[in-house]
């Protein structure tokens, strides 16, 4: 018999490279993260965001009270004063109002860096808090309310002018932001052929500060491949003094992304972790016990039981108000449609919905009669990527049309759809069905639910977007849908139509 080769000992991982003119050796000699220039910076910009936001806030409860009492003036037929605000009981709550405000609007998120801050919805719901704790607080101290309507009224009028006032910050922050030059320099570190829609993706962002990609390095998979590049991503650090660094984590091993993480933070530099389409696919992950192993139970996207329950209340209410509301709108458009081309008022477009059903989706005819048989000799003017059909000048748009796209106004009859529970207020677009014909096996997983008239889409660049980004918005919403994300959604669509971005 042959004799066995005698084993040779694996070999040792290198030890990581310490930056210039740093000892090598233990991690904790290295300059520490908090105290480089990268962290202190950035945590001195997130000091003055949030105290320009506390700012904000106060004025905005301030005004939204003055607010409730004017209303409640003109109601009972009072002189209105300026000095309603301070000459008034409910006045005398504020020094208390404030500091209870802003604890709860901590502990609701309205503070975190901007692209992680809730939005107008959870704004709303923090200040229904408040009123519950300052009632809970008055019952308990014998206070006399002189009008139980006031609260209420404060609270609907508090959370109109501190969002105005949060919009308004957040409009001058970036722009005084991009004149001073200020943006996220990054570093991308990935597969060859995972970084060009990686740097995409990052570039074509329209919220959050700009950001510059000053270096990207192509790494082969694997240990090998980025055991040998961790030179050349310390000479980066070093050379380009990154913000951060986006690893394409799927593309490597364990191991791998935790010496990228560890030599990233050597450096003072914060690490990113860019998902994959499966990992956005994945709902949730719940540890089953008592299987031998660890197993994690992945559910899927779907909204059960009370969160349903809400969505569809939610729903109902809202569609009911905007439609007894919108009646003279309605009425407008209708005449303006009869007036501009012949043809009926409504359009009923075939969609395919959740479980990929087909329904008939109602809008406001924004074409001529007939578009829909011209649309075969149009596919090679198509401007849109994926399973998408766009034109920005569609020739047979009419002129009423035109200005119902810029505006959604086309959308408005997609009520009816949602009182028939065929569609949601909020949720991914329904396509049509030659759209849908051409989705890949994985766009498939957004027909899980209710279909809506808006949604991430609209709000974030609308027909600008490529049709996969698109999807992963989708994504992003079906896994961490609330209803206070609908309402954010909602009250952030009406400027993003407003400004007619991507809109055609």
């Amino acid at each position: 018999m042959p004799s066995e080769a005698p084993t040779k000992p694996p070999a040792r991982p290198e030890p990581t490279p310490a930056p210039p003119g740093e000892p090598p050796g233990d991690i904790r000699r290295s300059r520490l993260y908090l105290l480089s220039r990268g962290p202190f910076v950035s945590l001195l910009r997130r000091g003055v965001s949030v105290a320009a936001l506390v700012v904000a806030d106060v004025a905005g409860l301030a005004l939204g009270l003055y607010s409730a009492l004017v209303l409640r003036s003109l109601v009972y037929g009072d002189t209105v004063f300026w000095s309603l605000l301070w000459d008034t009981g409910p006045a005398e709550w504020l020094p208390f109002l404030a500091p209870i405000t802003v604890i709860v609007f901590f502990q609701a998120g309205l503070y975190a860096p901007r692209e992680r801050r809730a939005g107008s919805g959870r704004i709303l719901a923090a200040l229904v808090l408040v009123a519950l704790i300052i009632l809970a607080f008055g019952f308990g101290t014998d206070y006399d309310f002189t009008t139980t309507g006031l609260i209420p009224t404060a609270v609907a009028t508090s959370a109109i002018s501190i969002s105005l006032l949060r919009a308004a910050y957040d409009s001058v922050s970036l722009e005084l932001m991009g004149l001073a030059g200020v943006r996220r320099r990054l570093l991308l570190v990935g597969g060859e052929d995972t970084l060009p829609d990686l740097e995409r993706q990052l570039r074509a962002s329209r919220g959050g500060i700009g950001v510059d990609v000053v270096a990207v390095l192509a790494v082969a998979p694997g240990p090998a491949g980025l055991s040998g590049s961790l030179d050349r991503i310390a000479a980066l650090l070093d050379s380009e003094r990154p913000d951060e660094v986006v690893l394409a984590e799927a593309h490597f091993d364990e191991q791998t992304v935790l010496d990228v993480v560890q030599l990233a933070h050597r450096h003072g530099v914060k690490v990113k972790l860019a998902p994959t389409t499966t990992e956005l696919l994945v709902h949730e992950g719940e540890y089953v016990p008592g299987q031998g192993i660890p197993l994690f139970e992945l559910r899927p996207p779907m909204l059960t039981g009370v969160d349903w329950a809400t969505k569809r209340a939610f729903d109902l209410v809202v569609s009911i108000l905007f439609l007894v509301l919108g009646i003279p709108l309605w009425l407008l458009i209708a005449a303006a449609i009869k007036l501009d081309s012949r043809g009926p008022v409504l359009y009923v477009s075939r969609r395919v919905g959740v479980r990929e059903q087909e329904f008939g989706m109602l809008k406001f005819r924004t074409m001529v009669s007939g578009a829909a048989e011209q649309q075969d000799a149009l596919e090679e003017e198509n401007e849109a990527s994926g399973a998408l059909f766009k034109i920005r000048d569609d020739p047979r748009v009419t002129r009423v049309g035109r200005v119902l796209r810029r505006l959604s106004l086309d959308e408005l009859p997609q009520l009816v759809n949602v009182l028939h529970g065929e569609m949601s207020l909020v949720g991914p677009r329904p396509l049509p069905l030659r759209d849908h014909a051409m989705l890949q096996e994985w766009h498939r997983a957004r027909s899980l639910v209710l279909p809506g008239m808006t949604g991430l889409w609209q709000i974030s660049g609308r027909s600008g977007l490529e049709f996969d980004d698109l999807v992963r918005l989708d994504f992003t919403y079906i896994e961490n849908w609330s209803i206070w994300s609908d309402v954010s959604i909602i009250a952030r669509t009406i400027p993003a139509v407003l400004s007619g971005r991507g809109a055609y």
